[in-house]
């Protein structure tokens, strides 16, 4: 089976590209939503993470404080190293475990917004889509979206690939940067054309 990896800097637009693959019937494998389902309340990586960063990063009810977290680790290399390290390895077996379930699919796209960044996906995707947009737009699709700050959200950005290093390594590129009409169009010749490759 096909496996498209898709792939781009925070606010690039990877939701809406994925809804649209969605729409077409093509079943989605999202790590961001395995991660949550990861760190839930009761699973190992949760105990490990609290273990790791402390019973403060907990909330009273023994979920995980996100917004904290998200602090920890941006603000630290060791600490983001401490995280992906409980979480990557784990998310990799749950993306490769879906795949398995999904024979039946002509082609898959699997959602890793740190794809290039981690490495960890070689052997398991055969291309990678990147959907790109200018960094300005991703920043104001940002901070409309979120409670970042424009500080908080130009370190996120930091920390991934820069929009050249990702059009570089794309096999396919969707360009997220106008009207909804022209981001349908790109979604759909790619569909078609994942089909032929498939």
């Amino acid at each position: 089976m096909l496996v498209i990896g898709l792939t781009g800097g925070i606010g690039s637009g990877k939701s809406t590209v994925a809804e649209l693959f969605a729409s077409l019937g093509i079943a989605i494998t999202d790590t961001d939503v395995i991660a949550h389902q990861l760190t839930a309340v009761g699973q190992p990586a949760l105990e490990e993470i609290a273990s790791a960063f402390g019973k403060e990063i907990l909330q009273k009810d023994g979920s995980l404080n996100r917004p904290l977290l998200r602090k920890s680790v941006f603000a630290d290399v060791e600490a983001k190293k401490k995280l992906e390290n409980i979480l990557h390895p784990r998310i990799r077996e749950a993306v490769k475990a879906e795949l398995a379930e999904a024979t039946k699919a002509p082609y898959r796209i699997v959602v890793v917004p740190l794809l290039l960044e981690t490495g960890a996906y070689e052997g398991i995707i055969n291309r990678v889509l990147v959907v790109d947009c200018p960094e300005q737009q991703q920043l104001q699709r940002v901070l409309a979206r979120s409670s970042l700050t424009e500080a908080e959200a130009r370190a996120i950005m930091a920390t991934q690939s820069s929009r050249e290093q990702r059009l570089h390594r794309a096999d396919d590129v969707i360009t997220n940067d106008a009207e909804q009409e022209k981001l349908n169009h790109q979604v759909s010749e790619l569909h078609k054309k994942y089909l032929t490759l498939a």
